[in-house]
């Protein structure tokens, strides 16, 4: 598959939730002012004005599960539901796979267990290829407002680090939060820029996210979980090259136990530098022409990145979503079959020209960079999950004479999170749907039932049903959990 530029998508998403959040100011408004940053000459690199590694570690030491509002403990859950519901359905992908053939000779004892398998590995192989499997259908969670995928890294670590080392679901799902607050927030500190130059930032940030919810599992002091953050800030691992490869799941993968890593050798006093994200030749000035120190240490403990998680329901980058959206409300509402459809007319933001661009996929993967497929497969199948994007979709000869009858046409009026679709019949009947926010944005966030119903569709043909209905439930239950190992176990075959 061709690597492609997705820095667009992303920053729009960014741009649209900022604006969202903020009264009075437009999204025009805003994403003029990021042009305007962008073309800035590029500061040179400084010191942070105080203690930013080691406030953010005093924080998450002191964090307890009693202070984290009920809405960021339910978002919390609903994150952990949904890896756990991809990690499965990625399982057995050639990717994991390959993997794993790779790897099990090399694997020290079994300690934990890989999703929707039989296998068990050492915690640190169970962590990278769990977060691999969880990431190889683009289908996880997403931060829009940094892009990051921040359950990969986090979950991936923690969940094989508590079968070996026991942990109550309370602590666990305290864990998770914090560790997607720190990646997040990390990640705002240097994003778009950091992202904008080549790093995949699930993997660049992630690894601060594996290495603090780790950390808080093992209950490292204060002074250990600034070395565990300084040693992540020695692991940035993602460059957006290897995007449309087997290497872009190997990211979040390699920050899962990298994080991982670095908190175990904290936890046996392991040293590293204090100041190690924000010191002038630590990690952010090294690696990113943007650092805003706030976004990392303000607010800790009353305002929470991690509730502000969102959910896929198509297998796909975020930009093709609205079209997805229109193609499968027209379809359903109108009992659309392809051999009535004259042609389909999509206005849309340029960045879905720019992205999405692809006219003539030739494999599952090219599929999700095509506008054109996902509209075709969506009326056709109904859905956009990863059977959608598979190399079976691609070559259908229905798929391929639909998608040549699907029209893109850059609109600067629409905005990148809209879409205008217009699809004419054969027997001159003209329907219309016009997409403010798609289903999966914090707008229109995916409902329990509907995570529920996408968890089910990924692990099915891979668990009995019975489990699978079991697994739901015992996520759902984390903060009941005496174990949260349990989790894992009820998740293999």
């Amino acid at each position: 598959m061709t690597t492609i530029n997705r820095r667009g998508l992303l920053k729009a998403g960014a741009i649209a939730s900022v604006a969202a959040a903020t009264p009075g100011l437009s999204l025009s408004a805003l994403a003029q002012g990021e042009k305007m940053k962008a073309a800035d000459p590029a500061p040179a690199p400084v010191s942070a004005p105080e203690p930013v590694t080691r406030i953010l570690a005093r924080y998450l030491v002191n964090a307890r599960y009693e202070d984290l509002p009920a809405n960021v403990r339910k978002e919390g859950t609903r994150t952990l539901l949904n890896w756990v519901g991809v990690a499965v359905g990625g399982s057995h992908h050639e990717t994991v796979e390959r993997a794993l053939s790779a790897l099990k000779p090399f694997s020290g004892p079994a300690q934990a267990s890989l999703l929707g398998r039989s296998e068990r590995l050492d915690i640190m192989n169970t962590a990278f290829l769990n977060g691999v499997a969880s990431h190889i259908f683009d289908f996880d969670d997403t931060h829009l407002k940094t892009i990051i995928h921040p359950a990969g890294p986090v979950v991936s670590a923690i969940l094989a680090l508590s079968e070996y080392h026991p942990v109550s679901g309370k602590d666990f799902l305290n864990a998770v939060v914090l560790g997607v607050e720190t990646e997040c927030r990390i990640g705002n500190a240097v994003y778009p820029n950091h992202y904008d130059v080549g790093w995949h930032i699930t993997g660049t940030a992630g690894v601060f996210g594996a290495a603090a919810a780790a950390g808080k599992i093992l209950g490292l002091t204060e002074q250990q979980m600034v070395w565990a953050l300084g040693l992540a800030a020695s692991q940035p691992v993602g460059l957006r090259e290897s995007f449309g490869s087997m290497n872009k799941s190997f990211n979040p993968g390699r920050a899962a136990s990298n994080g991982l890593f670095a908190a175990l050798l904290a936890s046996k006093d392991y040293t590293s530098s204090d100041g190690m994200i924000e010191a002038k030749r630590g990690w952010a000035n090294t690696i990113s022409t943007k650092q805003d120190y706030r976004e990392i240490t303000e607010g800790l403990g009353q305002r929470y990145e991690a509730a502000l998680n969102t959910y896929k329901p198509f297998a796909c980058g975020i930009v093709i979503h609205p079209a997805l959206d229109a193609a499968i409300q027209l379809r359903n509402q109108n009992k659309l079959t392809e051999d009535q459809i004259a042609r389909i007319d999509l206005k849309v933001h340029p960045l879905v020209i720019e992205l999405t661009g692809k006219k003539t996929p030739k494999i599952g993967l090219e599929g999700k960079f095509s506008i054109y497929h996902s509209v075709a497969v969506a009326i056709i199948e109904g859905a956009a999950g990863e059977r959608q994007y598979s190399d079976r979709a691609v070559n259908d000869p229905k798929v391929i004479a639909l998608r040549e009858r699907v029209t893109a046409t850059v609109d600067p009026a629409i905005k990148p999170e809209q879409v205008d679709m217009t699809i004419t019949l054969k027997d001159g009947r003209v329907l219309h749907k016009f997409i403010e926010h798609a289903i999966g944005s914090l707008e229109v966030p995916m409902s329990d039932q509907q995570l529920e119903a996408k968890f089910t569709d990924l692990a099915k043909g891979i668990l009995p049903d019975a489990q699978v209905r079991k697994l739901i439930d015992t996520c759902w239950s984390v903060e009941k959990l005496a174990n949260a190992g349990d989790i894992a176990k009820a998740a293999v075959v």
